[in-house]
């Protein structure tokens, strides 16, 4: 459901936000034949013989068939590394089309244990105390490790400052409490001990952990405030992208869905677009770009929910943001030790303030416009 909102001033109690998901297996009604499977403790060795009308696929599709337990991703992990052979010979890449008859062998291998490693990246501190620490996290920077992405990690940089952080999530996540997606920037926070992890995880699953975004959608909202509710799951289909029921892949149902609710307040129209201010009630994976999607009024940038890849105003083409125009601007909290209230601000990044203002000028607008609208921040 998608309602105005009654009272523009209503206080609201966010909760925490969410992260990216990993592609799941492609379904196929071809058949290829399985010749030889072998396995050890370390490794599995699986042959196969592509069929004729196995002609025309991808080598890596073909594979993600045939092996379903395995992604897209963990597919192409194991052709660059020599894994994947055709025809007795190391596969050039993925997209390699079968002509049929092939004899394709896949060596699975385990993946080696991830840990958590100190590296020396440069963070922006905004708050610390003896309990929790608050960075500026930059746009691009994951917040911890996964598959496929085992370093330049908030949490790599941080153990990297030498803090001993809290040990009471993952052991991949020390001291995590929410998380922020990978291009988004902003206040991120983090416990430096295991109770005030206790008290944080418990606060942000209470909603008493108030977050602030800001946003710049595509085309003018015609409300000046608004809320979003619409149950958000993964696509079906598309596995890395999330989804509500009114999104979903021609009508197919959305998995796990979960309720979410999302409002927000129009600070300014700048060309075809409006600035929004934005606070979770929930805190569902990719919520915000989700529920603005689903309005068909995707976050500037956000090309995986529908953006424009570039962005004009009449005959002017704007430099293309690196990114998608989402920054976690504040976040109110109470003190896990001792219980005072506690709010940090995160300063809109340089792209995003620049992006803001070569739109002001392709439009023709007064940049003071946009220096009321963002007072409160700045």
């Amino acid at each position: 459901m998608v309602r105005p909102a009654l009272a523009p001033n209503a206080i609201t109690r966010p909760s925490k936000a969410g992260d990216e998901g990993v592609a799941g297996a492609l379904v196929s009604t071809r058949t290829a034949r399985i010749t030889r499977v072998s396995s050890d403790s370390a490794q599995m060795l699986r042959e196969f013989s592509a069929a004729p009308a196995d002609a025309g696929m991808r080598l890596d599709r073909f594979v993600a068939v045939q092996c379903p337990e395995l992604s897209r991703t963990r597919v192409q992990e194991l052709i660059t590394a020599d894994h994947v052979r055709v025809n007795g010979k190391p596969a050039s890449k993925g997209s390699l089309h079968l002509r049929g008859g092939e004899k394709i062998t896949v060596e699975i291998f385990e993946r080696p244990a991830i840990a958590a490693r100190p590296e020396a990246i440069p963070l922006e501190v905004l708050y610390e105390d003896e309990d929790v620490i608050a960075i500026n996290k930059p746009a691009g920077m994951t917040v911890h490790a996964g598959a496929g992405n085992v370093s330049g990690t908030l949490v790599n940089a941080l153990l990297g400052r030498g803090l001993k952080l809290s040990q009471g999530g993952d052991r991949l996540r020390p001291g995590i409490v929410h998380r922020l997606d990978k291009q988004t920037s902003g206040v991120i926070l983090v416990a430096k001990n295991d109770a005030a992890h206790a008290k944080l995880g418990e606060a942000f699953q209470q909603r008493e952990v108030k977050k602030t975004y800001l946003a710049l959608v595509q085309g003018i909202l015609q409300e000046s405030i608004g809320s979003i509710e619409l149950a958000i799951g993964r696509d079906p289909i598309h596995r890395t992208r999330m989804a509500t029921t009114r999104k979903s892949w021609r009508g197919a149902p959305i998995a796990n869905p979960r309720a979410a609710r999302t409002d927000w307040r129009a600070l300014a129209n700048i060309a075809n677009t409006t600035l929004v201010e934005v606070q979770l009630h929930t805190g569902r994976t990719h919520q915000i770009r989700v529920h603005f999607s689903a309005l068909k009024h995707p976050v500037v940038g956000d090309t995986l929910y529908g953006a424009a890849a570039e962005w004009r105003v009449g005959k002017v083409t704007l430099p293309k943001l690196q990114r998608h125009f989402l920054h976690a601007a504040r976040l109110g909290f109470a003190q896990p030790r001792t219980g005072a209230w506690t709010e940090v601000l995160s300063a809109l990044p340089q792209e995003l303030s620049d992006f803001l203002h070569q739109l002001s000028v392709a439009a023709g607008q007064p940049q003071s416009r946009i220096d009321s609208a963002l007072r409160a921040y700045l």
